[in-house]
């Protein structure tokens, strides 16, 4: 792997992190394809049971990056995977904010519907009796984020050193 390849890897690792924690907290071109396939998800586990489909949105969500992550480790394109690690960790962080909210529901739902009757995470937890656990909860699922885009990371630049070692 290039040096180039790990530098233009780590700007945009850089660049999502910053925008994943600024602002709005929103990085336009992957949260807008999270959130299709968040919604889409929902309708395709509800042709299963309708009691899964509030499960798969998230489901759906993580499905796609994953995938993409596994198809480029397969590959052996280590720039590749560690951006679609990024892009997992990137999505855990918004999961972590949606499951946050699951008592307050203060966030605004697609298609402005009632978060009193389409909180997916309020749900969840309902039915799992871990209603009063939402925050704690998404705090693990926000550190395994941190740690999953810093292990992707370092990753990357190890696997980058070893590359130099072995040409020279």
């Amino acid at each position: 792997m290039s040096a180039a390849a790990l530098a233009g890897a780590s700007a945009l690792i850089v660049l999502v992190l910053w925008l994943a924690h600024t602002g709005e907290r929103w990085v336009w071109i992957i949260d807008n394809a999270n959130l299709a396939l968040h919604e889409a998800g929902h309708p395709l586990a509800g042709l299963v049971s309708e009691r899964l489909a509030v499960y798969g949105g998230t489901l759906a969500q993580l499905a796609f990056p994953l995938a993409a992550t596994a198809s480029f480790w397969v590959r052996r394109h280590p720039a590749s995977f560690a951006l679609c690690v990024v892009w997992t960790g990137e999505n855990l962080f918004n999961i972590a904010t949606y499951m946050a909210d699951a008592r307050t529901m203060r966030l605004p739902l697609v298609g402005g519907l009632d978060p009193a009757l389409a909180h997916d995470w309020n749900e969840i937890f309902f039915r799992w009796g871990l209603l009063r656990w939402d925050t704690a909860i998404a705090f693990l699922v926000r550190m395994l984020a941190w740690a999953g885009i810093l292990g992707g990371w370092g990753w990357l630049a190890w696997r980058w050193w070893q590359d130099r070692a072995a040409q020279g």
